[in-house]
Parts: structure tokens; C-alpha cells; sequence
């Protein structure tokens, strides 16, 4: 009887512990696109700097490659952040989508 009780016990946590991480792996994939669109794409690297009186900035990826980014009303960044992340080279993670005539248009910059 204390077998069957164990393994039932056994069974209903490793249950709980798969659904579980189930779970949070749907919304490690899915998490972007329910916050930024299907359309969004997402860069690593490190902001460079900002450009002119905006948010504006130039990003280097992982990969070494330089890109601009536009930042404008829909963008979720503050203006401090943003220099926190050039003074400090932090990692970045910046969501786009492309704009008219090929732009990068900053989503979230975090």
C-alpha cells in the first residue's frame, strides 16, 4: 500500500514539474510575438549610440553586424536606459519591425 502511494506521489509531481515546464517554454517561444506582433523581429547585441534629438541609435549584433535603428512613439525605451546600455556595453535585446523603404523601426530596446 505505501508503494502505491509513493509512486502515485511520484507520478503527480513529475505531472506538475512537466506541465510546468511546458508551460513556460510555449511562452518563451510564443512571448514575443504576443507582445510585439507576428511581424516583429527580434536583434541581440549592443547599442553603439544615439542619433540626433530621438531615441535614434546604431546597434552592433552578436554577429558584428551595424544597424539603425529608428525609435519613435511606439517604442518602448526610456532615454536613460538607453545610455545606462551604451555606458555599461550591456547586452541589448531590441524588437523591430521594417518600415518603408527598408527602416528599422524599434518595437522595445531592453
Amino acid at each position: 500500500m505505501r508503494n502505491i502511494r509513493l509512486a502515485a506521489a511520484l507520478f503527480v509531481f513529475l505531472l506538475i514539474g512537466t506541465l510546468s515546464l511546458a508551460a513556460i517554454l510555449t511562452l518563451h517561444w510564443l512571448g514575443p510575438a504576443l507582445a510585439h506582433g507576428t511581424d516583429a523581429h527580434h536583434v541581440q547585441g549592443t547599442i553603439l549610440f544615439l542619433t540626433g534629438n530621438e531615441r535614434d541609435f546604431h546597434f552592433q549584433t552578436s554577429e558584428g553586424q551595424i544597424l539603425q535603428f529608428q525609435c519613435r512613439q511606439h517604442c518602448k525605451a526610456s532615454y536613460g536606459h538607453m545610455q545606462r546600455h551604451i555606458q555599461e556595453k550591456a547586452p541589448t535585446d531590441v524588437y523591430y519591425i521594417i518600415g518603408p523603404g527598408k527602416t528599422l523601426i524599434a518595437l522595445d530596446v531592453d
